[in-house]
């Protein structure tokens, strides 16, 4: 006669499976990962999900007390006639008003609107610079696209020749980026035509401005 001796919730033997540190997930090369473990932490960490002991404080820019069960978001600053701090909102969790902090802070700082750097072409809604004009007005070439005529006006000027190739390149690609966004844009017939033969003539001198860069370079 043979037993069967079946053995219900028997206890685990051997080395108990530890968990990743923080510091081994942040070894890992999500670029590269290697092994399905690293491969679906990855995965997952693109999908946005956040571990719990990984998760790193931001610094707080307002006050943040807990008041019974739920966590208040106070103001830094102190209303100078009552001395008090300003409500701005409690929430149950840790983590929704860390979240209304940072939606306080986004609306306190939305207005603010730095000016760009100079020479980046770029020009903010309301800014006291002119784009084209106020980076460097000795470098500034006056330029008119509405006809063939124009173009070949601004083009022969003695202070476009004077400058140098490079120079010389952008003004005739800035016409024709304009002569090409008003000839797709024009509605009348006439004009269209107009513009198409500005077009096709700064498209010509867009090219031979790119044969001279290609030979210039040849000879360096």
């Amino acid at each position: 006669m043979i037993r069967i001796i079946v053995e219900y919730n028997k206890p685990r033997t051997g080395k108990k499976k530890k968990r990743w540190s923080v510091k081994y997930k942040k070894s890992i090369n999500c670029s590269n990962p290697k092994g399905f473990s690293q491969k679906a932490y990855c995965k997952r960490k693109a999908r946005g999900g956040d571990y719990k002991n990984e998760q790193i404080e931001e610094p707080l820019e307002e006050i943040i007390r807990k008041v019974g069960d739920k966590y208040c978001l106070y103001s830094k600053k102190k209303n100078p006639k009552t001395g008090k701090r300003r409500k701005l909102g409690c929430k149950r969790t840790k983590k929704a008003i860390r979240q209304r902090e940072r939606e306080v802070q986004y609306f306190k700082h939305m207005g603010e609107k730095k000016e760009p750097a100079k020479g980046t072409g770029k020009k903010p809604k309301g800014s006291s610079r002119r784009l084209y004009t106020d980076e460097n007005p000795k470098d500034t070439v006056p330029v008119k696209f509405r006809t063939v005529t124009d173009i070949k006006d601004t083009l022969s000027r003695s202070d476009f020749k004077s400058k140098p190739h490079a120079r010389q390149s952008q003004i005739i690609n800035l016409i024709h980026q304009r002569v090409r966004a008003a000839y797709r844009n024009a509605k009348n017939p006439e004009t269209k035509k107009r513009l198409k033969k500005a077009y096709d003539y700064a498209t010509k001198r867009k090219e031979a401005s790119k044969e001279k860069t290609k030979r210039l370079q040849k000879k360096k």
